[in-house]
């Protein structure tokens, strides 16, 4: 089998403005990549350029997927591993834009052995539940977003902060009496916090009983970290600190976080993914699986590897419920109040609607 074109799209999804410490997104600027093969067989992969996290952005992902492009042609999709070490030697990290191109070789692997990815990858059915997060708003209003996600059977919140103190407490401080003592709270501070201020959070933040918290301070800061770990009454998972394997390893070695979150968008893909967790469960280090701001597409290639890993025990994969104004998205995952469910088809089990493939800007790198 060999690749004998890719379509390269621009795959912009309107969105209700999303807040984190970090900036304001309006629009999921993502991309999606088709690759086809000689025997018939498409794969779809998409990515999520989150800019202030990766140093991505739609347009560079583009740009660069035109080379990643001619670089596979003619080449054999099932060598996956091959495939992404030649990406990988073309240019250093850029992992969103490849996080495409490893999805879509995947959803061609698995269909070519007729199975759903989940059980591609050697995994069995298993129950997921997800988070649902809210982005940085007044304490009322999230506290109101918070309560309507109660209401609609949600049993963990994940709330955004990372903004001054006083208002992040402000903010726990009003949701958890609008949630009860029942519901899940769980923090993401997306390297908010300098150190000082980040013990202070964790300190004054750990009455309003947190599951754990996200990345509190920037990832220069990592030699904090095990300070953080020491001395903080709640659990620290690494976000930012942990792009690929290599800084698991390293996190881990120095003790610097109990749990680690795992994303397709900054690993590079699955097959990273699959490499971080495996560091992680050799090390006795839970995982969460998160996402960017990815539809529906690759929010499916998530499930499956979710599904795959049980080392996987904590599950954000939240971004199509966080007010995407459109869902160009056939199949896949879909949400049943706070469970995701996946369907038996062979691959990643969902692809776009080609009529609004059609109104996004394109490029096709062929033979």
């Amino acid at each position: 089998m060999t690749i004998q074109a890719i379509d390269i799209y621009k795959f912009p999804i309107p969105i209700e403005p999303f807040t984190i410490a970090t900036g304001t997104l309006t629009t999921a600027l993502n991309m999606v990549i088709r690759v086809h093969t000689n025997n018939g067989l498409t794969g779809f992969g998409e990515c999520s350029a989150f800019p202030m996290i990766v140093g991505e952005t739609q347009a560079t992902c583009f740009e660069i997927a035109k080379d990643f492009a001619k670089i596979w042609l003619g080449k054999n999709p099932l060598e996956i591993e091959m495939r992404m070490n030649e990406l990988h030697a073309y240019c250093y990290a850029n992992y969103t834009a490849k996080s495409a191109f490893d999805m879509a070789l995947y959803d061609i692997a698995a269909k070519d052995a007729n199975l759903p990815l989940y059980r591609f990858l050697g995994g069995r059915e298993r129950k997921i539940i997800t988070d649902v997060t809210i982005g940085i708003d007044t304490p009322e209003n999230m506290a109101a977003k918070a309560l309507s996600f109660k209401n609609k059977g949600f049993e963990t919140i994940k709330i955004k902060v990372g903004k001054k103190l006083e208002e992040d407490v402000a903010r726990i401080k009003v949701i958890r009496e609008a949630m009860g003592p029942d519901t899940k709270l769980r923090i993401d501070a997306n390297q908010g916090w300098d150190h000082a201020t980040a013990i202070d959070a964790l300190t004054i933040l750990a009455p309003y009983n947190i599951e754990f918290c996200e990345q509190p301070m920037r990832k220069w800061m990592d030699d904090f970290l095990p300070q953080i770990v020491q001395q903080s009454p709640i659990p620290i998972m690494a976000d930012e600190s942990v792009f690929t394997h290599h800084d698991a390893e390293t996190i881990i070695a120095d003790k610097a976080t109990t749990f680690i979150n795992i994303k397709f968008a900054k690993s590079g893909g699955i097959l990273e993914a699959i490499k971080i967790n495996q560091v992680a469960e050799k090390n006795n280090i839970q995982c969460m699986l998160g996402s960017m701001m990815e539809s529906r597409l690759a929010l499916s290639a998530n499930t499956h590897f979710a599904i795959a890993n049980p080392n996987v025990r904590f599950f954000d994969l939240d971004t199509a419920l966080l007010g995407q104004r459109e869902d160009p998205i056939i199949n896949g995952m879909t949400y049943n109040g706070q469970e995701i469910t996946i369907p038996e088809l062979p691959g990643i089990g969902a692809e776009v609607d080609e009529r609004y493939l059609k109104r996004q800007k394109a490029f096709t790198v062929n033979r």
